[in-house]
């Protein structure tokens, strides 16, 4: 255990774990389970530009408190020797999602692989650290391309349901199958855009008393956009937009970073925490601003400075992730309406 535990979350700052490395939990989301706590993700400790390293497995984290996090190590280890598997460290892994089938005691996990064409696998365990088995590869769910997604499953009936980006088009929402390893072929479509950045991707439900929540980004790969938050009656919808949840942020870059789930507190009464992701910890969010601009110019055809078409601005389809950090907030409530306002530290303590 670390010399100086945390006492607080610090949004945006350096996260260690107990042994004092980097915390590896990208894209990621949190269990509770049996009373621990645990945070798993993309581990990007080896993804630096120019190593063809896109991700090196599945990395898993116990916690208490939800500050001090001990590394459990490689839940999905990466397959190096086997560049056909999905799991081969230059394949694009992205956003793994965890889901807990209470009727079968069975831990399923998605992954997204990118490539082409947007597939996904999927795995099961008997406990949450694993081991995991790959029962399904190049799934393409409903015969589409899914991109970002998330999971849920219903606590009362255990029914499943998959809200993914149909890439560049739209959003899903799929009920799964009786073992939640696939999809049924019911489904319902939501947000449709023309063309990114304004396409919804990056979906993180979430629900609360009986309205159902979705919070999503726009398309601009690792570079920050506005969020927007959704609320509904059923999983399926209709949904209707409430807007942008980031009312302190003037830069339009969700505080730089990217939500990838909700996580609400089982023992308190109304904390939904925002879990997200600050990809490019060192990018002005200027930067960013002038990337969604020139990318909607590029979609459009449009000549937004005269300069036409833009060439990928460095980083974008080789990032240096391994020092991305995590931005940790507490939802607020007005009605229906969750916002997320943002705090150099908050404590879990300061919540009922």
């Amino acid at each position: 255990m670390s010399d100086h535990p945390q006492t607080c979350i610090r949004p945006g700052q350096p996260w260690l774990d107990t042994k004092g490395e980097r915390i590896q939990a990208h894209g990621g989301s949190i269990l509770d389970v049996d009373g621990t706590f645990y945070w798993y993700g993309e581990n990007k400790e080896k993804t630096v530009t120019g190593s063809g390293i896109w991700h090196w497995g599945i990395r898993c984290y116990t916690s208490q408190d939800l500050y001090n996090w001990e590394d459990r190590g490689l839940i999905i280890p990466p397959e190096p020797h086997d560049p056909d598997s999905p799991l081969h460290p230059a394949k694009q892994v992205d956003r793994p999602h965890i889901i807990h089938d209470k009727r079968t005691g069975r831990f399923v996990c998605w992954l997204k692989i990118m490539g082409e064409v947007q597939e996904s696998t999927v795995l099961v365990a008997e406990a949450i650290e694993g081991p995991y088995q790959i029962v399904r590869t190049g799934l393409r769910p409903l015969g589409m391309s899914a991109g970002d997604f998330d999971l849920v499953v219903d606590p009362d009936d255990g029914r499943g349901y998959y809200y993914f980006e149909r890439v560049h088009s739209e959003l899903i929402c799929a009920d799964l199958t009786a073992d939640h390893t696939d999809v049924s072929g019911s489904y319902s479509t939501h947000f449709p855009h023309p063309h990114p950045p304004y396409v919804r991707e990056a979906p993180a439900y979430f629900r609360r008393g009986d309205k159902h929540h979705l919070f999503t980004s726009g398309t601009s790969g690792y570079f920050p956009n506005p969020s927007e938050v959704a609320v509904a009656d059923t999983y399926h919808g209709p949904w209707t937009v409430l807007g942008d949840p980031h009312p302190g942020d003037t830069t339009g870059t969700s505080f730089r970073s990217q939500i990838s789930s909700v996580f609400k507190h089982p023992h308190k009464k109304d904390l939904y925490i925002a879990l997200a992701d600050r990809w490019l910890p060192d990018l002005p969010a200027e930067v960013s601003a002038k990337v969604l601009d020139r990318m909607a110019a590029m979609y459009t055809g449009a000549q937004d400075d005269g300069a036409g078409a833009p060439e990928a601005p460095p980083g974008l389809l080789e990032p240096s992730t391994a020092v991305a950090d995590y931005v940790w907030l507490p939802i607020r409530f007005d009605g229906d309406m969750p916002y997320l306002d943002w705090h150099d530290e908050w404590r879990i303590e300061d919540f009922d």
